[in-house]
């Protein structure tokens, strides 16, 4: 079933602990193309 996220690019900040990964991790879910922000490199991997 195609998602209304499908085809569409998001910037997600704070994207490696808390909210802000639950956030990016649904929406890749959901068909989206999601770009990552954090404060470190390692926390990002």
């Amino acid at each position: 079933m195609p998602s209304f996220l499908s085809g569409r690019t998001v910037m997600v900040t704070g994207a490696t602990t808390g909210i802000g990964y639950e956030t990016a991790r649904l929406l890749a879910e959901s068909g989206a193309t999601v770009l990552l922000h954090g404060r470190t490199l390692r926390s990002g991997r």
